[in-house]
């Protein structure tokens, strides 16, 4: 089972690899359609019960889950640079904290294509180390190495 690894490339930054066995397009649906989205992004924590995707630059998206055992956990942000299927940048902003717009991360998903798997790098930039130390000290890596097991297997479902 194939599993992401995190790394701090300064005090700022987050850098997120893993390498999926299905072929960058799919991952790049699974990654970027609504429908597909609810049913990788909460891992095993919840159900996402809103996935709203305006893919154009500019455009905004918003997802919600109601997380186990029944909280709501909202992010959005607004798509700056998109060329599919290789690339996507975006601001992401937690909507739980005070002025999540000002306080928005920076993220930048790169997908690669070798021999039928795809490689994700994802490169989140917090304006402050406090920031960047929040998020680690979240405990999102379980919840997120949990989607990304699933997003695997949604991709792989559309082959």
């Amino acid at each position: 089972m194939a599993s992401a690894k995190v790394t701090l490339p300064s005090d700022t930054q987050i850098l997120i690899t893993r390498e999926f066995d299905a072929p960058r397009d799919l991952i790049w649906r699974a990654y970027t359609e609504p429908e597909l989205i609810k049913r990788w992004w909460a891992g095993e924590r919840g159900t996402v019960t809103t996935a709203e995707v305006d893919l154009r630059v500019g455009g905004r998206w918003r997802y919600v889950m109601t997380a186990n055992p029944g909280f709501e956990v909202a992010f959005h942000g607004e798509y700056r640079e998109i060329t599919a299927p290789e690339r996507l940048v975006n601001t992401e902003a937690f909507e739980g904290i005070p002025n999540p717009d000002s306080n928005a991360a920076l993220v930048t998903v790169t997908l690669t294509e070798k021999d039928g798997r795809t490689y994700l790098e994802v490169l989140t930039e917090m304006k402050d180390r406090a920031g960047r130390d929040a998020i680690i000290e979240s405990g999102m890596e379980g919840g997120m190495q949990e989607s990304y097991i699933a997003l695997e297997k949604v991709a792989q479902s559309l082959a």
